[in-house]
């Protein structure tokens, strides 16, 4: 694995923690930060795939555009689509 694979993969960790965290906050939930942190880990976990597979994203949030950029290499991931709609509105 490519060392910058690893690195996106460390931050995307992070953001699924810290979402978790703030998703189990017992006062004061504060469900935009878990979402912004969700679509985070998930923008973070498509650019280590990309970079794996030494395809360029570009500066881009837009998980679909991603998920259209990693269709050729794994192509089971279009199942994902729905759910990477609804994130990146988050």
């Amino acid at each position: 694995m490519k060392s910058i694979t690893r690195e996106w993969i460390s931050k995307a960790e992070g953001d699924w923690a810290a979402a978790n965290l703030l998703f189990r906050a017992r006062r004061n939930t504060n469900y935009d930060a878990t979402c912004f942190h969700v679509q985070q880990c998930a923008e973070k976990y498509l650019k280590a795939r990309l970079e794996e597979a030494g395809i360029a994203s570009g500066k881009t949030h837009d998980l679909v555009k991603l998920l259209s950029l990693i269709l050729p290499a794994e192509p089971s991931w279009n199942v994902l689509r729905q759910d990477l709609i609804v994130l990146t509105g988050c």
